[in-house]
């Protein structure tokens, strides 16, 4: 054999074994309202993926390859989030973070189901999204049906007597979660003396303030976000209600309070355990409050849903979303949400929901 052959075979050995030894990047997507009304959110996501895959990819990465981020903005619009999905599915994802808006990660779902890839999101509650059957579909936050009966709970008990109204924006999120709250209300022999729909994006709410001062309303229970429900309060406050607002998990933010500014104090909120009062995650608390960020509400359930994610491939030693289901629901991980695990409709097994309380600007539990 020819010394030019030899070396053509020995380049070319070199080569096979150079590109069997080099494994490619895994891409993963982020998907949730990086732009509107809901940005805050948007960004809270971003912040906590983008430390999870740091993190993750100073460890080995998973399965040997480097994570690489895929941001989707759906703007909290259905049908951007359909786009978002499809986007995500041309770049052959095994896998996305998110969406925030339930009325977002629904349709969405669907463009994952028929695309095989496995969505796992930090903030749609709307019950819904799993009750579906759909296999690929997880989520590391909490149900409106479970939000809904603490809420129920709460005002049943600790604010027995009082008058109660209840709106909501129409949206999936804002709806389900007043509908939610209402039923488990009324079980507990609490009716409300008033329900209304309001428009998303409306400035002027005194229509409804005058409704709720004619009616004589205690306690206003919000099934929206944090622009519409701190616009409420400040109108109540400007016509001398002292109607107290309660809410889900949508004001959530330091960004409610800028909103209200003092007119905010008081106001009630359901949400999961705050993940930064666990002693297990105070160097990545200190982490983000070194960035001059603080990691409130969605961050940390971002971080927690990838590293469930990533926990699971290692476990299903694949990317493939049926392997990785299944790893998902037959274990338990351990993330910065605390051990967690999923049921077979892929809602999360962990604590529940807590009520929270607004005062000088900075929420924590309520008594």
């Amino acid at each position: 054999m020819s010394r030019t052959r030899l070396l053509a075979m020995a380049v070319t050995a070199a080569a096979l074994f150079a590109g069997f030894d080099a494994k490619a990047d895994i891409t993963i997507g982020v998907a949730g309202p990086l732009t509107g009304s809901e940005a805050a959110f948007g960004e809270q996501f971003r912040r906590g993926a983008v430390k999870a895959v740091e993190d993750i990819n100073a460890k080995g990465g998973v399965l040997g390859q480097k994570l690489v981020l895929a941001m989707g903005d759906d703007a909290c619009d259905p049908k951007q989030a359909v786009a978002v999905a499809n986007e995500m599915a041309a770049k052959k994802v095994p896998f996305v973070a998110g969406h925030f808006c339930s009325g977002s990660s629904i349709p969405a779902s669907d463009v994952y189901a028929e695309t095989g890839i496995l969505q796992i999101s930090p903030a749609s509650t709307n019950p819904k999204f799993t009750e579906r059957g759909l296999p690929n579909v997880f989520r590391t936050c909490g149900r409106d049906d479970q939000q809904g009966q603490v809420a129920a709970q709460y005002i049943a008990g600790k604010l027995a007597g009082k008058v109660i109204g209840i709106v909501h924006d129409k949206s999936a999120y804002g709806k389900g979660l007043a509908d939610q709250t209402r039923d488990a209300l009324n079980k507990l022999g609490v009716k409300e003396v008033v329900y209304e729909a309001i428009t998303a994006g409306e400035k002027d709410y005194s229509a409804l303030v005058s409704k709720l001062k004619q009616a004589k309303v205690d306690v206003l229970y919000l099934g929206g976000y944090k622009t519409e429900g701190g616009l409420i309060v400040r109108q109540m406050r400007d016509q001398g209600l002292k109607t107290m607002l309660m809410s889900g998990d949508a004001l959530v933010t330091e960004e409610y309070w800028s909103i209200t500014g003092a007119a905010g104090e008081g106001t009630l909120m359901t949400f999961s355990p705050d993940p930064r009062k666990n002693p297990a995650n105070a160097e990545l608390v200190k982490y983000f409050r070194a960035q001059n960020y603080e990691p409130e509400a969605y961050t940390l359930y971002t971080y927690g849903t990838i590293q469930a994610w990533a926990q699971a491939v290692e476990k299903a030693k694949s990317t493939d979303w049926k392997k990785v289901a299944a790893a998902l629901k037959a274990g338990k991980f351990d993330t910065a949400l605390g051990a967690i695990g999923f049921d077979s409709k892929g809602d999360v097994a962990a604590p529940g929901y807590v009520m929270y309380e607004w005062k000088n600007g900075k929420y924590d539990y309520a008594n």
